[in-house]
């Protein structure tokens, strides 16, 4: 009790005093970077997620081939979820004497509960978004399928028993395949007029589907709870296996997202580790004062912790209301570049700083506290009694426990935990030894200088072990700021760049083989470059060596599925421009041996397929056996036609084969398409705009979080070398009174201390553009999967950078060291 009333006490007084402003300080900028980081990135996430959810037209989607059960709408119901019901179905819709294969979307009023259904009132004309569906008796449809049976908007279309108004033309719905299954074009009606239709009886062929939304924590209990309750007939599916891409595309900007938050997390463990070194080393007199009046090392330990705990609590406190406030002016500045609104803030970023706050403070300040414990009661009266230095083991420790706990903590991510730690070790590793080496080598360099030079290198080979420390503290700021700044323009540019701006916007499904020229003519007679057709053929696997697939064993759960659905092969004699060869030796083009095929990565590694395996397919009732040739890496990203499975040339040459193509048409261009699918019926077009759109607005939110985090992860990194500068200043504020005291002037004093901030800075730019290069290249190849190029200019900018806000921190830190009257500091000394 006694030391919790003394603690109290002395806080309120070293506040007042100014004391631990700087520890406190750092640690409530900690803090505000955590949670501003946290809040956007919590809300920007989520939205991202959400984004990605639009390719279900829902955060969870439930598939049954038997009608969905009004308990699971009830079940939904008690997590506070709102539902909708599809049902999807195969059938022909006629238009007076004309008919066509469509699948027929029945959905209910909430559909859909992501993302919305696009319209527009004629064949490709300006499509618009809609919140409703449509009416009873009215139904909007494809454009490829008004085409084919010659309708257009107003005439009347029979589905089964039902005369429906087509009253729109459906351009896009959020959960539209882009399988080659589905190849008939859509139909969408309300699910009330299902019953009048009769297209559904026993027997028929409909995929019934519960859609849920909500906030994720419900949608998460609610998937749990109702799991044990589903058959094995029934396909639960949310946004990760939904849509490859989408998903890709949103795990991408969360790793992004997360690596933001990572280098503020560390630039903030610095920023705090610094200020706690010089806050013990300030209060070595007090506990000296203390012990030469009685108190025991655990009253000394005892204060020290409650001032800690004390000093965390105001910390988050202020923390949070500058990381709220500034991440609420944040998103309003960004309002208008984001298309959708943000969800609202949870509650996990603001636990997550506080715990964060208390585990960084153990973790880097306690080590430095705990040795006051040992401060011997005669420095009271020799000021060079110091206590013994704590062991480099525990101090090591406790900060590589406390940074890898809130690393895993804040991202959930061990690979990125480990590849991130790894390296910054490495890093403070080689810029301490760098340093070691700099402080030995100045002796050497002092002669043949300036009076302010000679002064400048005399004071980092004086310090010795402190100058080192010090080039591995603005170094670690200056790696990760780099590191930053790669991400942010580098690494972002290169993912921009796999979103190509004139990547093929329409696909081309089911050419015949006879109708490849007059399909060409049609382009060529527009002005527009024919696209080249690559051959589909259907198929399916029956066994792997000799063996049935559906009695092999693979070392992934989605092998078997892979082995056994249907795919669809291709053949030819080139290798794609979005392929690439990982494994094994491609055809050459003039090839006419034994069929081989090459497999793609994903597919071999989930089937457990390897170079010189055979694979047999049945196709149109035929055998055909093949040797796996090569291994594959596809950009699906590409989105260019790519198959999971390419045979070598003549393999398939006699197989019933249809053809796709891809093609990129501008907005004035579409118009071509209506000659097209009036003239080639049987030819599905599917528009991809929509599809872009949706994955090029994901890269958009990532990239504007990533930014806008720089902001505050910049301030974190002027932190850590203001708070390097500050561990020193005592000493630097007696060196320059003692200088003006014997006739030194205050204008070589100061450029001294500016001459050795520049060689520290020198040390540490060069350090920390090669780090942050490594650093970059481990993170773009392992982490994103994105191709790295060398930047020289990083290290110009890495110099530069280290030259200038080393020189300027110092500056602001150390200017009233220099100009405090020598008179009161040698007085005070």
């Amino acid at each position: 009790m006694k030391a919790l009333r003394f603690a109290l006490r002395s806080f309120g007084r070293e506040i007042r005093s100014g004391e631990v402003l700087v520890l406190l300080g750092a640690v409530a900028l900690a803090v505000a970077a955590l949670t501003a980081v946290g809040f956007l990135t919590d809300r920007i996430g989520k939205a991202v997620a959400r984004q990605a959810n639009e390719v279900l037209a829902a955060d969870l989607r439930l598939r049954s081939q038997e009608p969905i059960p009004e308990t699971w709408h009830e079940k939904a119901g008690e997590y506070g979820l709102e539902t909708a019901d599809t049902s999807t179905f195969p059938s022909v819709v006629f238009a007076g004497d004309l008919s066509a294969l469509a699948t027929i979307k029945a959905v209910s009023d909430n559909y859909p509960l992501r993302g919305n259904v696009r319209i527009a009132d004629a064949l490709f004309g300006e499509q618009r978004e809609v919140e409703t569906i449509p009416a009873r008796g009215e139904t909007w449809a494809d454009g490829a399928l008004l085409a084919r049976v010659n309708a257009d908007i107003g005439d009347k279309l029979t589905v089964g028993s039902l005369e429906l108004e087509v009253t729109a033309v459906l351009t896009y719905r959020p959960d539209q395949s882009m399988g080659f299954a589905s190849l008939a074009p859509s139909l969408l009606m309300n699910i009330d007029d299902i019953t009048a239709s009769g297209l559904i009886s026993e027997g028929s062929r409909v995929r019934y589907a519960l859609l849920v939304a909500g906030d994720e924590q419900s949608v998460n209990d609610f998937d749990a709870a109702i799991q044990p309750e589903l058959p094995d007939a029934v396909r639960s599916s949310n946004r990760e296996e939904s849509s490859e891409r989408a998903y890709r595309a949103a795990d991408r900007a969360q790793r992004f997202l997360s690596l933001t938050a990572i280098i503020a997390l560390l630039l903030s463990a610095v920023a705090v580790a610094m200020s706690a070194r010089r806050f013990a080393h300030r209060r070595m007199d007090t506990v000296a004062l203390m012990k030469s009046l009685g108190a025991t090392q655990r009253f000394v330990i005892s204060v020290s912790i409650v001032q800690l705990v004390m000093l965390g609590v105001l910390g988050v406190v202020i923390g949070s209301l500058v990381g709220y406030a500034a991440e609420e002016i944040l998103t309003m500045v960004l309002a208008d570049l984001i298309a959708s609104d943000l969800p609202p803030v949870g509650p996990m970023p603001i636990v997550l700083a506080c715990g964060s706050a208390m585990v960084l403070l153990v973790g880097f300040a306690l080590p430095s506290l705990i040795q006051l414990r040992n401060t011997p009661p005669l420095r009271v009266l020799r000021h060079d009694a110091m206590p013994p230095s704590p062991s480099r083991i525990l101090v090591a420790g406790t900060a590589l426990a406390a940074v890898a706990a809130l690393l895993y903590q804040s991202v959930g991510d061990a690979q990125m935990l480990l590849i991130l730690l790894g390296g910054i070790i490495v890093i403070a590793a080689s810029l301490y030894a760098v340093g070691r080496g700099l402080v030995a080598m100045m002796g050497r360099f002092r002669s043949g200088v300036g009076v302010a030079w000679r002064y400048g290198l005399a004071n980092v080979a004086r310090r010795g072990r402190d100058s080192a420390v010090q080039v591995v503290a603005f170094g670690l700021g200056l790696t990760v700021l780099l590191l930053l700044t790669i991400v942010r323009t580098d690494l972002l540019d290169g993912w921009r760049q796999t979103l190509d701006e004139n990547a093929p916007n329409h696909f081309m499904i089911n050419i015949q083989p006879h109708e490849r020229d007059s399909v060409s003519d049609i382009y060529r007679s527009a002005g527009i470059q024919p696209p080249e057709y690559m051959p589909l053929v259907r198929a399916r696997m029956t066994t792997i060596n000799d063996v049935s697939v559906k009695e092999r064993e693979y070392p992934d759960p989605g092998g078997e599925w892979m082995a056994n659905r249907e795919h669809n092969l291709s053949f030819t004699a080139r290798l794609s421009s979005s392929n690439e060869v990982i494994a094994g030796e491609w055809w050459s083009e003039d090839y006419s041996g034994p069929p081989l095929v090459s497999v793609e990565e994903e597919a071999a590694m989930e089937t457990g397929l390897v170079i010189g395996d055979r694979l047999r397919f049945l196709v149109a009732g035929r055998e055909i056996e093949a040797e796996i040739a090569s291994i594959r890496k596809v950009n699906w990203d590409s989105f260019q036609p790519n198959f999971f499975i390419v045979f070598s040339p003549g393999a398939l040459d006699d197989m019933p084969t249809t053809y796709i193509a891809s093609l990129r048409l501008e907005k004035e261009q579409q118009p071509v398409l209506v000659r097209l699918v009036r003239t080639h019926p049987s030819i599905s077009v599917i528009d991809l705009d929509s599809i872009l759109q949706q994955i090029r607005g994901i890269v958009q939110k990532a990239s504007l979080a990533v930014q806008a985090v720089f902001i505050f992860t910049l301030a974190a990194g002027i932190a850590v070398l203001f708070a390097a500068v500050q561990s020193t200043i005592d000493e630097r504020r007696f060196e320059s009174a003692m200088l003006r005291a014997l006739g030194a002037r205050k204008r070589i004093v100061f450029s001294g201390v500016m001459a050795e901030f520049a060689a520290l800075g020198t040390a540490a730019g060069i350090l920390a553009s090669a780090g942050a290069s490594v650093l970059a290249a481990i993170v773009a190849i392992e982490l994103f999967e994105l191709p790295y190029e060398f930047n020289p200019w990083l290290w110009v900018t890495g110099v530069g950078a280290g030259i200038f806000v080393v020189c300027a921190s110092g500056f602001v830190a150390a200017r009233g060291a220099v100009n405090a009257a020598p008179v009161d500091v040698l007085r005070t000394a």
